[in-house]
């Protein structure tokens, strides 16, 4: 376990560059708005600008991957978010600045995809989902730590020098993590499963066994060969009575993860606070305190969820989400924002956002999908959860301005309550299963007639 727990921190480590990016644009975006006398469309293109990069890197990743292998996609993905977190502080125009983030944007989008399918592949099933968990747990450390990298940075000088400064150092600070997981990330073995698709089980046994002792590595490795006998790997095989419904629960709850509202908080949770009449400090502030409630709930979902099931936390926290989202949306709606109401639910929000859809989700992603084409399959509902992500992040400041955040807040609450309904009729429980047999839980006869 030290082996497969080591590896797959290093392989997590790619969730810390998405958390970083998640967070860093929402302490920058103030200043940066100021320096390119940004309009409020705009303001919405420099924080979707990375997620159009992200869907791009999320669909060429399956295809990528299955060919040259989880590492090498991997250490290329890094060498890109280090570009553009460099050219993202350093650019001299608004336009540079979003060709910049859409190169860094590419590496998130793979890393975002292929991190936690890598440790799924790697890890034994009875602590699957916390070990592929950790990647979000990695993504939301990188927020919490990029939030206080924002209030320090911005406190470091005036007004003007946050303007014409601050914000390039915001975003060039990305390059130090990015050189980090580079670094590690030749010290990781490739996937086993992947170098016995490609016929080499003899490299693949050694990392097995590793992982499981002798006498379980030959039987995974005899038992992976069998699941890529029995696939065609062609994409089209998703398309069949049983698969089917693997796709559609992997692309539906990819995109219910972005459309509950977390990203619109995340990336605009000072302006929220602003809003509420919190200072500009206040609110950098208040944002360090739902990065520090992110991280504290992943962590405790990280141990839930190989006890507990994927489900019941899926089950609890969209209940939960729907609930907060409505009082946050009454408080708006009101014009009672004045006490501490708001920062309390929209806490308890991202609380129970933490301990089931952020984890969770991605865990579901990862081992619902056959081995042979599991890369491809990933890959298409992480460019589903992408694209989603862009759409709210892009209509965010707008829904804001047009219908208020009360409104847009409710809205927000509504897709947690069809979250909800969708997790309770639709959604297996993979909880203790290997990745072969939740292939053919899908195959099963009784899912071929209902599913």
């Amino acid at each position: 376990m030290k082996f497969v727990i080591l590896v797959s921190i290093v392989s997590a480590l790619g969730g810390l560059l998405f958390g970083f990016d998640t967070a860093v644009v929402s302490g920058a975006i103030g200043f940066m708005g100021d320096h390119f006398q940004l309009s409020q469309l705009q303001v919405g293109w420099a924080v979707s600008s990375l997620i159009i990069g992200c869907i791009v890197g999320a669909a060429s990743s399956g295809v990528l991957s299955d060919k040259f292998g989880r590492k090498k996609i991997l250490i290329s993905a890094a060498i890109l978010f280090i570009i553009g977190s460099l050219g993202s502080g350093l650019s001299d125009t608004f336009s540079l600045y979003v060709i910049a983030r859409m190169i860094g944007g590419i590496g998130i989008g793979i890393t975002s995809t292929l991190c936690p399918l890598y440790n799924a592949e790697i890890a034994p099933a009875k602590y699957r989902g916390r070990l592929v968990a950790l990647n979000q747990l990695a993504v939301v450390t990188g927020i919490f730590i990029t939030y206080f990298i924002n209030l320090w940075i911005s406190n470091s000088g005036d007004a003007a020098w946050g303007i014409s400064t601050a914000w390039r150092w915001m975003f060039g600070v990305g390059a130090v993590p990015g050189i980090l997981f580079l670094i590690l990330l030749f010290f990781v073995p490739e996937s086993p499963r992947w170098l016995i698709k490609q016929g080499r089980p003899a490299e693949a046994l050694p990392i097995l066994l590793r992982i499981h002792g002798e006498a379980l590595a030959k039987k995974e490795v005899v038992d992976i060969k069998k699941s890529f006998e029995q696939e065609s790997g062609s994409i089209r095989q998703l398309f069949k009575p049983g698969l089917r419904m693997a796709l559609i629960v992997g692309v539906v709850i990819a995109v219910l993860q972005q459309i509950t509202g977390i990203n619109a908080v995340m990336y605009y949770a000072p302006e929220i606070f602003k809003a509420t009449g919190a200072g500009t400090n206040t609110a950098l502030t208040q944002t360090i305190l739902v990065g520090l409630v992110n991280f504290l709930f992943t962590i405790l979902a990280i141990w839930l969820i190989d006890k507990v099931g994927r489900k019941a936390l899926l089950l609890v926290g969209s209940g939960s989400m729907m609930i907060c989202l409505i009082v946050i949306g009454a408080a708006f709606q009101t014009g009672n924002t004045s006490g501490p109401w708001v920062l309390i639910f929209i806490l308890l929000y991202v609380a129970s956002f933490a301990i089931s859809l952020g984890p969770v989700v991605w865990v579901i992603m990862s081992e619902i999908f056959p081995n042979r084409i599991r890369g491809k399959a990933t890959a298409i509902a992480s460019m589903a959860l992408w694209a989603a992500d862009y759409i709210v992040s892009q209509s965010f400041p707008p829904m804001l301005g047009s219908i208020g955040p009360g409104i847009t807040f409710w809205i927000f609450g509504a897709m947690s309550l069809i979250t909800f309904l969708f997790t309770w009729r639709v959604i297996p429980e993979t909880k203790g299963k290997t990745l072969e047999e939740i292939e053919l839980l899908w195959s099963a006869p009784n899912n071929r007639k209902t599913l």
